[in-house]
């Protein structure tokens, strides 16, 4: 292993460690002592990679902002490859296995809004409807879902609501412990959700008010 590679190892170890420590503790509670004894390295190599600890803590967030972007996040496989809406059940599924794998970065953004006010995660998420945007565009979704929702309705709106709700339900059950939290199981309540977000709570015929 030459010097490059073993300083990239290094640096990998690290943020192992930050992401496991930040997650499980926080960020307060998590010393850059901490952070070395877990990865097995001194302080001193701590430092050589990175500035400080809240530059530890950005670089897990982007490593989990770079993961959403890539073509092959289950969530964005299961968004191109299907047809919205009639693919809901498959994007609740996707989102269970999303939050499943990527936990401990999930659970980083509720530490980002405790202790940091949401400082580091408020620019992705003003930014998504225009990523969302882009994303459809490019699978040539916005069009064709244009012609299909209620008159008024934005596809960018409707795609984003749908991953908003999965993902909030499934950071419970998983970040925060609380299974079956609907009272019912995993794929009776992606079953609702999905027939609700595709026709609504209200019978057909039914008044509706705007």
């Amino acid at each position: 292993m030459n010097q490059e590679e073993r300083s990239e190892r290094s640096r990998a170890q690290i943020l192992e460690a930050a992401l496991k420590l930040f997650s499980h503790r926080g960020y307060g509670a998590t010393s850059v002592s901490d952070i070395a004894e877990d990865a097995g390295l001194s302080k001193g190599n701590v430092y050589h990679h990175f500035t400080d600890k809240e530059t530890i803590f950005r670089e897990l967030l982007d490593q989990y902002f770079r993961a959403m972007s890539n073509p092959e996040f289950p969530f964005n496989r299961a968004l191109a490859e299907g047809r919205f809406p009639e693919n809901l059940e498959e994007l609740g599924r996707a989102a269970r296995e999303t939050v499943k794998d990527y936990r401990a970065y999930v659970a980083l953004i509720y530490v980002d809004v405790v202790e940091f006010d949401g400082t580091h995660i408020r620019k992705f998420y003003s930014d998504m409807a225009l990523r969302f945007e882009v994303f459809m565009k490019k699978h040539g979704m916005e069009e064709e879902l244009a012609g299909r929702l209620q008159d008024g309705l934005s596809p960018i709106s409707a795609v984003m609501l749908a991953t908003r709700i999965f993902y909030n339900y499934f950071s419970i059950e998983i970040i925060f412990g609380v299974k079956d939290h609907f009272g019912k199981n995993t794929d009776e309540v992606v079953g609702e959700i999905s027939r609700i977000l595709r026709n609504g709570m209200l019978k057909n015929g039914q008044p509706q008010t705007k």
